[in-house]
């Protein structure tokens, strides 16, 4: 069976994206490979295998195009308001928490609280309270 192990982003800046990513959900660098026209910065937490893979195009100035194709990346906090409220407060660019439902009627159930909050390079990542619907959050 597959494992999901990491998922990659192409970045402009790297010293800017590793301090953004340290910052703001406490990933650091396990892993950093150079080659001739490109190098890979590999961010973990502290609690999982999962790894963010940032790659860097040497000479490159541009900002890349994000497309329509781009969602968003996710993470889980404990406590969505107290996240929203230390990033906001430290300018980080945010949107307002939110909490989705599904259903209608007296009892509609919870989907999950959450916010996004954007990197340097325009990328979205869904900041989720934990106990939302999904398997390993």
């Amino acid at each position: 069976m597959a494992r999901l192990i990491h998922s990659m982003l192409r970045v402009l800046e790297e010293e800017r994206s590793i301090r953004f990513y340290k910052e703001t959900l406490g990933l650091r660098v396990v892993d950093r490979l150079v080659f001739e026209t490109f190098t890979l910065v590999y961010l973990a937490g502290e609690d999982g295998p999962f790894e963010l893979e940032l790659t860097i195009n040497h000479g490159r100035t541009e900002p890349y195009d994000l497309g329509t194709a781009y969602g968003h990346l996710a993470v889980s906090v404990a406590d969505a308001q107290a996240e929203h409220d230390r990033l906001s407060a430290a300018g980080y660019p945010v949107t307002p928490v939110k909490t989705m439902t599904h259903g209608s009627g007296e009892n509609p159930r919870v989907v999950g609280t959450f916010f996004f909050l954007t990197d340097p390079d325009g990328y979205r990542i869904e900041v989720l309270e934990r106990g939302a619907p999904g398997r390993f959050i």
